[in-house]
């Protein structure tokens, strides 16, 4: 499970985040590549999602991250 006190920086506030133990599998991007991208070290969120559909994206790169890298809070 995600860590919030571990976020990689880059993520924008909201309820999504990548934490540290992000891996770079990318699988996050693919699902998502319109509220995930790659940084210098790891992917993160750059948009929270702003539709149904986007959120639906979110919420699958959550469920399929291999190391459970990807959180929400729910906020």
């Amino acid at each position: 499970m995600a860590d919030r006190k571990d976020k990689v920086p880059e993520n924008i506030p909201g309820p999504y985040y990548v934490d540290t133990t992000c891996i770079e599998c990318a699988s996050c991007a693919d699902v998502a590549p319109e509220n995930f991208t790659q940084g210098e070290e790891y992917y993160y969120v750059y948009k929270q999602p702003k539709n149904d559909q986007e959120h639906e994206n979110c919420q699958q790169a959550l469920e399929e991250c291999p190391v459970d890298a990807i959180g929400n809070d729910g906020d």
